[in-house]
């Protein structure tokens, strides 16, 4: 571009005799006046070489800058958790204070980068949705279920009720608020308009309902439920909420009216064995719930379909779905849902159920609140978090004891491992992208 511009600015070429003359009268004049007294072309050149450095300096500059953080709605939360470990002989838990919150760039759907980690608390403890980012991308929330205590040179948990407040728009991104919420804060979920957002509170026995205004998140109640819940999922067009009473076996039913949330448990849903995990499809018309099973691993759970339009929500199905899923996400697209299994990986070894690794299902959602299995692929161990890219072409999956990230494809109705993996700063126990 620089040679280009330097010919097109070049003039007609002088006779010989009096080019030399000039340039010896620029000679004599002294090297302080030979700008002055340079050729008009001679001076051009100068100042488009000029122009050029100046150019090639600020690109260099930008090259080597951070890059520049944008509102995260290319973003996905992962949360990391190293202070439990599922190991031969079961699950140990260790000091706190290595807990991390990454910021996953997926621009580049295909090839997944990380671009911020903060050190913030996290747990595998409940469903891997105790994050989410609001819909503009502006702010991240991510909730510390449990703490360990040592007591006699043993580890064990206790209830945390903190919620985190992340600037995704910061470059790098910062925690800016530590808001105090209900005891074992889990599952959230943040409305479409990304005014209110809902959390979970297993010993709590409650749902806080926060306000969010700009960067400002703050309770503003808390609604009792009587009795332990894991999850929850809010309806697009912001009027009800499901949430997951994962010891009672049902799905509660919340009415919102702006900032106001009420329960009404005349119109508690049956629900599978130990329901964990709750999602609303984009368009608002079903709820699909997966369950455990009571935990006991190496049996077959289920999805459970629930109407979210009728009035009131009611069951329309269950679908088999594989050993112990937990976590589950459903593709903005709405075709798609995909759930790791974690098939007995988080069990001792020497249990007859126990496998290394897991393995991830997608489903199809038909027109007629009908679940199809379209594949099933191998996972590592204890698969918990996942979500898919906003285009809904890619599925990323955490496997907590590998450390990894594992990507694949959804292309043609068929599910396709594409063979990459990220590493991950640490052990990932939740996952999840932007509320949509």
């Amino acid at each position: 571009m620089l040679t280009i511009l330097m010919r097109g600015m070049i003039r007609p070429a002088r006779k010989p005799v009096k080019r030399q003359r000039k340039r010896e009268r620029e000679l004599n004049a002294g090297a302080g006046c030979r700008t002055v007294h340079a050729t008009r072309r001679d001076g051009m050149e100068r100042m488009t070489m000029k122009s050029a450095l100046r150019a090639s300096a600020v690109a260099s500059a930008l090259a080597l800058a951070p890059v520049a953080a944008w509102a995260g709605k290319n973003d996905i939360l992962i949360g990391i958790d190293q202070k439990a470990f599922f190991e031969a002989n079961g699950t140990r838990f260790g000091p706190g204070g290595n807990d991390a919150l990454v910021i996953l760039d997926v621009s580049d759907a295909a090839g997944p980068r990380i671009r911020a980690t903060l050190p913030l608390a996290n747990s595998v403890l409940g469903p891997p949705t105790n994050l989410q980012i609001t819909p503009d991308g502006r702010l991240a929330l991510l909730a510390s279920s449990v703490v360990t205590k040592e007591n006699n040179g043993a580890w064990s948990t206790a209830p945390d009720d903190k919620l985190f407040v992340v600037d995704l728009d910061a470059n790098p991104p910062k925690l800016i608020d530590t808001v105090t919420v209900g005891r074992q804060p889990s599952g959230l979920a943040i409305a479409h308009d990304g005014k209110l957002a809902l959390i979970a509170n297993r010993f709590g026995k409650s749902v806080s309902v926060l306000s969010i205004d700009g960067t400002a998140v703050r309770q503003t109640a808390e609604v009792p439920m009587d009795e332990e819940v894991a999850a929850v999922a809010i309806t697009p067009d912001g009027k009800r909420a499901f949430v997951v009473k994962n010891l009672s076996n049902r799905i509660g039913v919340l009415a919102i009216d702006g900032q106001k949330v009420t329960y009404d448990k005349s119109l508690d849903l049956p629900a599978g064995y130990t329901p964990y995990n709750v999602e609303v499809t984009p368009d608002g018309r079903y709820a699909l719930s997966v369950n455990q099973g009571g935990g006991l691993s190496g049996n077959v759970d289920t999805v459970v379909t629930i109407d979210a339009a009728a009035n009131p929500p009611r069951v329309v199905d269950q679908t088999a779905i594989g050993d112990s899923p937990e976590g589950m996400a459903i593709a903005p697209s709405g075709k798609w849902l995909a759930v790791p299994l974690l098939k007995g990986s988080s069990s001792k070894h020497d249990r007859w159920s126990y496998t290394p690794g897991g393995s991830l299902v997608l489903m199809s959602l038909g027109p007629q609140d009908a679940l199809h299995r379209v594949g099933e692929l191998p996972l590592g161990g204890v698969p918990e978090g996942i979500a898919f890219s906003p285009d809904s072409r890619f599925v990323y999956v955490g496997n907590y004891v590998e450390k990894n990230l594992q990507v694949f494809r959804v292309d043609g109705g068929k599910l396709t491992d594409t063979g990459k993996t990220l590493s991950l700063p640490g052990q990932p126990a939740s996952m999840r992208g932007p509320a949509r």
